[in-house]
């Protein structure tokens, strides 16, 4: 891996670098994104099956389009039973954790007659899409179902692209019926996408849609958003490493190729204050990378988007770490809660040398779909809020408005908006 030292240019270049790896940055896949979206729209089911035989390779239609009872049984068959049961030890995890997000509606009362506050309300209907092929996840499947499912949502529909067979992989069917997924279709891509934002024959329309794609799926979601909410537009995975000189370089190594294996946009970046670290931890790298499987993946990452660098002191790894705004952020220094408290920008963090970044990916409970490309900045993790809306409850009695009408019509005469003025008037004439 490339060590640099950190400076006012190497921290430019690699802001700069990083922001590269944005969806946002692909305005050549937009085109076809909205023609398969409008198309979508206006043929529904015709168009999503057409785009599922070219896109997929497989055949579907109004008959097979939704995974049978059968196939799901079938899949159970297929799979480990010791993996199910890892399934299940994670959604419990998982479900234990999200339960702690819950909120519930309030009301506050004054003796005036006044009542205020808030309802909290489950969405009804929500999309979760789920990557096919080589990207099939079913850590991700739970983690996109289960905090709808402790928020209360009515129906969870998930999509999910079939192989050419017009099959969904086991391992996300099972994660998927094990999770509590209420429908599952075989569709993927954008087309997926307008589906579930717009409706079709066989796809109801959806209120949100959550879960992670490619650059089309991504570019869908944020085309569709304003028909449909969206949980964000996820960039390629990153991991920063905040370590001192107390760090295990073996470990650091570890865990960033841990995310550089995602794919070749991935980023893994070490700022350390040891050199000697830097040197270790740039040694073992490359000893792992000859070992593993996805090495040639991994070989690109790094080359293109992995970093180790060298500060002169803690607080200015812990600046930059606040700049980059990772996704996943581990810290394996001598006092690692002392700098987790000055940590403003992170998805998720992972404090001490045993809580390796994969524990949050598959086990420990909180989410994994997390904030990438800086928008650690202004984004939170998915949770049970995503999946919930909020109304406000206003109710004054007479004695309660006589009080105050005066003021409001003041109010909305000086915005030259007197009919809101007369709608509180005419309560005292």
């Amino acid at each position: 891996m490339r060590i640099q030292r950190l400076s006012h240019d190497t921290r430019q270049n690699l802001l700069e670098d990083l922001l590269r790896r944005s969806p946002n940055q692909y305005p050549e896949y937009e085109q076809a994104v909205a023609e398969i979206l409008e198309n979508i729209k206006n043929n529904k089911d015709q168009a999503l099956f057409t785009y599922t035989e070219r896109f997929d390779g497989a055949q579907v239609n109004a008959e097979n389009i939704k995974v049978t009872e059968e196939e799901i049984k079938e899949a159970y068959s297929l799979v480990e039973p010791e993996l199910v049961e890892i399934i299940r030890k994670a959604l419990h995890n998982i479900e234990v954790y999200h339960a702690k997000q819950k909120q519930y509606s309030w009301f506050d009362s004054k003796p005036d007659g006044t009542i205020l506050g808030q309802k909290v309300t489950p969405l009804q209907r929500v999309g979760v899409y789920v990557p096919g092929g080589k990207a099939a996840y079913p850590s991700s499947v739970l983690m996109n179902i289960m905090p709808a499912k402790v928020a209360g949502v009515e129906e969870i529909i998930m999509v999910t692209p079939p192989g050419k067979d017009g099959k969904v992989t086991p391992n996300t069917l099972v994660a998927a019926n094990e999770a509590g997924a209420n429908t599952i279709y075989k569709v993927g891509g954008a087309q997926a996408i307008g589906a579930l934002a717009y409706g079709t024959e066989s796809i109801p329309k959806v209120d949100k849609i959550v879960g992670p794609g490619n650059i089309y799926v991504a570019l869908a979601k944020k085309a569709v958003y304003g028909h449909v909410s969206i949980d964000a537009v996820a960039g390629p995975s990153e991991i920063l490493v905040i370590a001192d000189e107390t760090a295990n370089p073996r470990y650091v190594a570890a865990d960033l190729l841990s995310q550089a294996e995602h794919d070749e946009l991935a980023s893994a970046i070490l700022v350390t204050t040891s050199e000697t670290l830097a040197n270790a931890v740039s040694d073992q790298v490359e000893e792992f990378v000859k070992e593993l499987s996805r090495g040639e993946i991994i070989r690109k990452s790094l080359d293109n988007y992995g970093y180790i660098l060298v500060t002169d002191t803690l607080d200015e790894a812990i600046d930059i770490a606040n700049d980059i705004a990772s996704e996943h952020l581990e810290i394996q220094t001598k006092n690692p809660y002392d700098v987790m408290t000055k940590i403003r920008n992170a998805g998720a963090i992972f404090i001490g040398e045993h809580s390796s970044e994969p524990l949050g990916d598959y086990f420990a409970g909180p989410n994994h779909v997390l904030p990438t490309n800086g928008t650690a900045r202004f984004f939170s993790p998915l949770s049970v809020d995503d999946f919930i809306k909020k109304s406000s409850i206003i109710a004054y009695s007479r004695e309660a408005l006589k009080a105050v009408h005066e003021d409001i019509e003041q109010f909305a005469r000086a915005e030259q908006l007197t009919a809101h003025a007369n709608s509180i008037k005419v309560r005292f004439e």
